[in-house]
């Protein structure tokens, strides 16, 4: 016969000790499962006389009603104390210092090449782009370099066919402008350019910009203007500047531009050979054959044309003596800028 007082105890003993749903579970199985105790019990009940059938069935009842009530009740606790558990792990202390969060800089190149294009655009020029990976055509031949000219092993060339290659400048910009608009025009054209060469002072990848001035009166002195009012802007108005003849195919005449040296302020030092003067960029009048090439008549139209490598004007602005620094992503030189 059923003793449901002393079962009863015994459950309320074991759910008073459960600590977790699993162990709650585990007892939920031992009492109610298909080989739990009270399924036991019901099993037995054929085998009971008539008379006891319906006493013991209403106490096995009245008992499994208890525990189901029981578990739900405790597992309903359960659940509560583990959101309370987990609610205390997960809580933030608002009173404790925030993490530092490390704010980006603008490189130095960027810095600088913005202001080239800040100086050109206040003078009234444009700013145009073109493609990085460029024809044989646009980055030499229209340029006045045509096949096997000597010109050409001023550049190592990245090729990537025999026609096609990464640009060397950025002056085929001004070819493609020059076959889509006449004059007049006044333009800038700023971007990456790639050649075969790496140590201190150069980078197979580097930035330009290059201008461009094209008018039916244009002169060298519209150039000389130009450039000493971009080098004073861009450094100082105490800064001396000198134009010495040079060759460029592009360009007739040509000419290399100078500043005096900021490191010995012209008095000649290890870093300008003692000559008191630093090469910053090369220009000149705009070869009659290249405006051929690009159909403007060289008898009615003039212009100038100038190129300045970014990394080189960022080295001398900033005092920099390894132009490798620029690309090493080593953040004690990226922050002092």
């Amino acid at each position: 016969m059923l003793d449901s007082d002393s079962l009863k105890k015994t459950f309320i003993a074991e759910i008073n000790a459960t600590a977790s749903l699993a162990e709650l579970q585990q007892l939920r199985v031992k009492y109610l499962g298909k080989k739990g105790l009270l399924t036991s019990q019901l099993k037995s009940l054929p085998t009971l006389p008539a008379e006891e059938r319906r006493l013991f069935g209403k106490a096995v009842n009245e008992l499994k009603e208890f525990i189901e009530a029981e578990i739900a009740s405790r597992e309903s606790v359960l659940i509560e104390e583990d959101r309370r558990k987990r609610l205390a792990a997960e809580a933030i202390d608002v009173t404790l210092p925030g993490k530092y969060t490390l704010f980006g800089r603008e490189h130095p190149i960027n810095k600088v090449l913005r202001e080239i294009i800040d100086v050109f655009v206040t003078m009234g020029f444009g700013v145009e782009e073109g493609p990085e990976v460029e024809l044989d055509y646009y980055n030499f031949e229209a340029l006045n370099m045509p096949k096997d000219h000597p010109a050409r092993d001023m550049q190592d060339t990245f090729y990537i066919t025999e026609d096609v290659m990464l640009r060397t400048h950025t002056s085929p910009v001004q070819i493609r402008v020059m076959e889509k608009k006449k004059p007049p025009l006044r333009f800038i054209a700023p971007g990456k350019v790639y050649r075969c060469d790496a140590d201190i002072s150069h980078t197979p990848m580097f930035h330009q910009v290059e201008g461009l001035m094209v008018d039916t009166d244009v002169s060298f002195s519209d150039l000389k203007g130009v450039l000493e009012t971009f080098i004073h802007r861009i450094f100082s108005p105490e800064t001396p500047v000198r134009f010495r003849p040079s060759f460029f195919p592009f360009t007739e005449p040509s000419a290399e531009v100078d500043i005096g040296c900021i490191f010995c302020k012209g008095r000649g030092c290890q870093i300008c050979k003692t000559s008191g003067w630093l090469e910053i960029l090369g220009a000149g009048m705009v070869n009659p054959h290249v405006f051929e090439m690009v159909g403007y008549d060289p008898e009615v139209y003039t212009g100038f044309a100038f190129g300045m490598g970014v990394e080189r004007i960022t080295m001398l602005k900033y005092s920099i003596d390894d132009i490798r620094l620029f690309y090493e992503n080593d953040l004690r030189f990226l922050r002092q800028f």
